[in-house]
């Protein structure tokens, strides 16, 4: 029986890539850390791949160098699991590190080389928003939160990086 499940729940061989949009984020990536509120400077690196079968878009990430304020976690590191809960429908994304955190994530790619991850607006915390976006052969991203009745985010953590 798990053959035939097995045949049935698995993709045509002629599907479209389920992550042709957010092809510009493949690979190994550097970080190097220029801003935001957090007061932290670093090197690190991070990785999207696909992984089980394609099914999901798998970023790793881990700092190498870290100098920032007594209360930052110079050892961080996380992961970010970006899925769709069935073909055709949107990007959503569940992130997870270290430090106990967990933030669940709509994703949009309104460009070409740009992806926008907004977690709902929750009560009484912080929205979160990341943001990738590729520019030439360097590759930004923002960590970034909005506090409940506010209406801009802020950024926390800003990076750039080349591909490895």
């Amino acid at each position: 029986m798990a053959g035939l499940y097995a045949r049935i729940a698995a993709p045509a061989e002629s599907a479209v890539d389920p992550w042709r949009s957010l092809q510009f984020l493949l690979g190994t990536w550097e970080a190097h850390t220029q801003g935001g509120s957090a007061g932290a400077a670093g090197v690190g690196t991070y990785t999207f791949q696909p992984e089980l079968r394609n099914q999901v878009l798998v970023r790793h990430s881990g700092s190498e160098k870290c100098k920032g304020p007594a209360d930052f976690d110079c050892e961080h590191a996380d992961l970010l699991y970006v899925y769709r809960e069935a073909p055709q429908q949107s990007y959503k994304a569940i992130y997870f590190d270290n430090e106990g955190h967990v933030i669940h994530y709509d994703v949009s790619v309104p460009t070409p080389t740009m992806a926008i991850l907004l977690s709902e607006p929750s009560r009484p915390g912080p929205q979160f928003r990341l943001v990738y976006e590729l520019k030439g052969a360097t590759m930004y991203g923002k960590f970034q939160m909005r506090a409940p009745g506010k209406t801009e985010f802020q950024s926390y953590l800003e990076w750039s990086g080349a591909k490895k």
